[in-house]
Order: structure tokens, then sequence, then C-alpha cells
């Protein structure tokens, strides 16, 4: 059984612990790391990711990103974000910040 958690414009999301974001030069790629291992991002990811730093509301994340890949189709960069966000909450690598 799935749940979705829903992804609200005015939430703020951060990195929970004891995910660690950062650039990895070994891997050229933002990756995750964690005790149990590490997960590299793609670029799109990484760029989701370094904006969830607790400060900057779904809503912001999506018009940075917009205007970031100059996208003509805000919509695909919405439903893109929202989802990549949804996942990354069942994952466990972000919270809602208070």
């Amino acid at each position: 059984m799935t749940t979705t958690t829903m992804i609200s414009p005015a939430c703020r999301y951060e990195i929970r612990p004891p995910f660690l974001f950062r650039w990895e030069d070994s891997q050229q790629a933002h990756v995750l790391l964690y005790p149990e291992g590490i997960v590299k991002l793609n670029a799109t990811g990484g760029e989701i990711l370094r904006r969830c730093d607790g400060t900057t509301s779904v809503a912001e994340l999506i018009d940075q990103l917009a205007l970031s890949y100059n996208a003509s189709d805000v919509d695909a960069i919405r439903n893109g974000v929202l989802n990549f966000l949804e996942v990354s909450h069942g994952k466990g690598w972000i919270r809602a910040k208070a």
C-alpha cells in the first residue's frame, strides 16, 4: 500500500537527518550521504534538493527552477518537482520544516 504525501506550494522542506546533502567531486554530482550508503542524484534532483533549505517554499522552488531552466512549460516543471518531492519525502530524505 502506497501513501501519497500532498505537497503544498507553501510548504518548506529541509534535508532530514541523518542525510547529508553535498557535491561529491569523485561522483561529479550532488549526493545524499547516510550511514548505510550514498544516493547519487541527477542534475535536476540535485537542484531541487539544494533548494530544500527550510526557508524556500515549494512555490519559490518551482519558480526558481523554471527561471533557471528558462522553461516555457512551467506546468511540466511544477509536476516534475512535485513528483520528486513526493518521492523524496516518501524515502525519508526530506521533511517539512515547521
